[in-house]
């Protein structure tokens, strides 16, 4: 991890930052399957009801974030209780500079701490860095679904990885 990095709990005046991150993701890319960008207000809500109940962690680099993961809840049946679903995204100018498997790691740690036993990591494919950096935390993959989502006019695969804490 750079020098200047720091992980840390996200805070809801991060909504901005985190939209900044997450809608070149959605507007350019399958890996979200989100349609539309990501308003800073309802970042800001998404932020305030998953971190009642699941960690949301960000890596700032000399002050600015540039990278969040966060958790959230899997499946809603009771059964499920104790396996959450993870993400990552990372600001395109700071890929590939070692900041991502640190963050994804802490965020894991945390779920451990608080009794998670499983992660699931759900990419949609090909997305060779995604896979890498799932792979790189522990995640093994378990399942591919040919043609399940549906974005720019054409099918996309989905691919789920997971972690046993």
């Amino acid at each position: 991890m750079p020098v200047n990095t720091s992980l840390r709990a996200v805070r809801e005046s991060d909504a901005a930052a985190l939209c900044a991150i997450y809608n070149p993701y959605v507007l350019d890319t399958v890996i979200s399957f989100e349609q539309s960008a990501v308003s800073d207000s309802e970042m800001a809500k998404r932020i305030r009801d998953y971190t009642a109940l699941y960690p949301w962690r960000v890596a700032e680099l000399d002050g600015r974030v540039v990278a969040y993961a966060y958790a959230t809840h899997w499946r809603t049946r009771a059964a499920y209780d104790h396996t959450l679903e993870s993400t990552i995204y990372v600001d395109k100018a700071y890929t590939g500079r070692g900041i991502a498997k640190p963050l994804y790691l802490e965020l894991l740690r945390e779920l451990k701490t608080r009794g998670v036993h499983a992660v699931v990591g759900c990419i949609a494919l090909p997305n060779e860095a995604s896979v890498a950096i799932h792979e790189k935390c522990g995640f093994v993959k378990v399942a591919h679904f040919p043609q399940v989502g549906r974005k720019f006019d054409r099918w996309v695969d989905v691919g789920f990885w997971q972690a046993t804490l």
